[in-house]
């Protein structure tokens, strides 16, 4: 790693992300050369950090590879690639037994139930989530994500090969483009700002991966972290990568219903523990699930998320409810000590009170168009985790199967690196601009950063929620096209802040969903349009593909 110039940083590996997919390649690559992590809050602050439930691998006897890959593609709705399918499914045990060998420790049953002998309480406590046909979640209590993230971050920190740097938001990709558009298009790093002096730095590597998460703040309503902005999948389009499927926007139906709770998440193996679905009418909690789907409350996401938002419009409740009080409070404090916890923070007891909850945007089940090792359409360029799509979790994603591709494809891509073709080497570095402000100034005009991000949301949640019309879908493309128009002359004019970041990814997101959207002429999986049918089966199912015409650069300060 050269860093004679603190400006302009060189080095092997360039992830762009800490969570589960980012830390994983950076472990893997630090072994062949030296990598440099840049995440844009602390590198605690990612989507991996939130996830409860667990990671769905198949290690029970009684389960197989085959039952996991059958149960992903009926989730999908006909749009899973079958064989990336099979080879991340038969891929997580070798994965999970890194993290286990790393440090990570899954919850064996004697933690949480009665056994009858010393080796069954010593076999993984196995969760079942919806549409799931078997127990095949491991987990770590109910804080899986939080204890995967900090065993990683540990190992990274140790490793002398890894440099994270905290505070550091990538601004966009560097791409052959900036200096011969004719060319090959191949990424060579990123522009990265220190949000806490504003500066922009030149980072230069020979691989870079994109590992970013999700673009949940697109939403009004949102279990992501305030990160999740879509930063990557923004700058992937910006350089002319190929996205797909981003109509497959994933809600959770389960987000905790208070004032005062941000969007805290209820994780699906509640469900899977046996916590019923009801809504209030006649002022009687009453199911209703069994007239949605023959699974009732252990369907898939889609369908749970879609019966909840239409009893909700059709009692005019403002929330549904998940009861587990038939469960004894011992097991509830044990299997789920976080949830209980947060949940008594604001009244309510698991074992006593049925939990108020409503549907929120979760997963982003398009992104980054990869293969199953990560590569992009961009030379040098890696996408891994939530933000790639590598065609596993088609038009819906099954529960928990994000970490497993995480895991899997994080440690893939570097794998692939190695025996890669390299984009085409820089006779002279210099050849790359450094980051030039030009004539911009300072903003006077914060309010239109705040008023433009405040109304991308309510808008993409009104229109381009869990139900979907054409006309809603018209009315939120005329407002992007607008809004876009506004944050890009801004962006131009005025000196570059985190806001204005983030502003621009979020919007050019929304604008990628709008489009997916429009384009898909058929209700499936996530996608649920009023105006046109459920697919049929045996339809030829088609992935929504966009990408940015490749064209030359124009300006050489703030590259467009």
């Amino acid at each position: 790693m050269d860093t004679s110039n603190q400006h302009r940083i060189q080095c092997d590996y360039l992830i762009i992300g800490s969570g589960l997919a980012g830390l994983t390649a950076a472990l893997q690559a630090a072994k062949h050369g030296q990598v440099i992590v840049v995440t844009k809050a602390t590198a605690e602050q990612c989507n991996t950090r939130y996830a409860q439930g667990g990671i769905a691998c198949v290690v029970d006897h009684d389960d197989t590879f085959e039952a996991h890959i059958a149960d992903t593609l009926t989730a999908g709705a006909g749009l899973c690639h079958p064989d990336v399918v099979r080879d991340i499914v038969k891929a997580g045990p070798a994965r999970m037994r890194d993290l286990e060998e790393l440090g990570l420790r899954f919850t064996r049953r004697g933690e949480v139930r009665e056994t009858h002998s010393q080796e069954e309480a010593n076999q993984f406590d196995l969760g079942r989530e919806g549409g799931h046909s078997a127990r095949r979640v491991l987990h770590a209590g109910d804080i899986t994500g939080r204890e995967v993230s900090e065993v990683l971050l540990a190992r990274c920190r140790e490793n002398p090969n890894i440099t994270i740097l905290e505070y550091h938001l990538a601004v966009d990709l560097i791409t052959s483009r900036h200096f011969d558009w004719r060319s090959e298009n191949a990424c060579y790093g990123a522009y990265v700002m220190d949000t806490r002096t504003n500066v922009i730095k030149t980072f230069l590597s020979t691989f870079t991966y994109l590992a970013t998460g999700g673009a949940g703040k697109v939403y009004l309503c949102t279990c992501n972290p305030d990160v999740a902005c879509g930063d990557g999948i923004a700058m992937a389009y910006r350089a002319s990568a190929e996205i797909a499927n981003m109509e497959f926007y994933q809600f959770h139906p389960t987000i905790l219903y208070h004032p005062h709770a941000k969007s805290f998440l209820i994780s699906e193996a509640v469900r899977g523990e046996g916590a019923v679905l009801k809504i209030r009418k006649n002022g009687q909690l009453v199911e209703f699930m069994q007239n949605y789907h023959p699974l009732k409350s252990l369907a898939p996401r889609d369908i749970v998320a879609r019966a909840i938002d239409n009893e909700l419009k059709r009692t005019g409740e403002e929330c549904a409810y998940l009861d587990i009080t038939h469960k004894s409070e011992e097991f509830l404090r044990k299997r789920f000590p976080n949830i209980f916890n947060e949940c008594l923070k604001f009244g309510v007891n698991m074992a006593h009170d049925p939990i108020p909850v409503v549907p929120a945007a979760h997963y982003c089940c398009g992104g980054v168009r990869t293969d199953v090792n990560g590569v992009t359409t961009v030379k040098g360029l890696y996408a891994i985790g939530e933000v790639g799509c590598t065609g596993l979790h088609g038009a819906n994603r099954l529960a928990s199967n994000s970490l497993l591709e995480a895991a899997v494809v994080g440690y893939n891509a570097v794998i692939h690196s190695l025996t890669a073709e390299k984009p085409a080497p820089l006779a002279d570095p210099t050849i790359i601009p450094d980051w030039q402000s030009g004539d911009a100034v300072s903003s006077d005009e914060q309010i239109v950063i705040t008023h433009n991000w405040d109304e991308i949301r309510r808008f993409m949640w009104d229109y381009v929620g869990i139900v979907r019309t054409r006309k809603r879908l018209e009315r939120a493309k005329n407002r992007i096209r607008l809004i876009r128009q506004e944050i890009e002359k801004y962006y131009w004019n005025f000196l570059l802040t985190s806001d204005v970041i983030e502003l621009r990814n979020l919007a050019s997101v929304a604008e990628m969903i709008i489009d997916c959207a429009m384009a898909r002429k058929e209700s499936r999986g996530l996608h649920y349009n009023l105006d046109y049918p459920k697919y049929k089966e045996g339809d030829i199912p088609m992935d929504t593909i966009i990408r940015r015409p490749l064209k030359p650069t124009i300006r050489m300060d703030k590259i467009n």
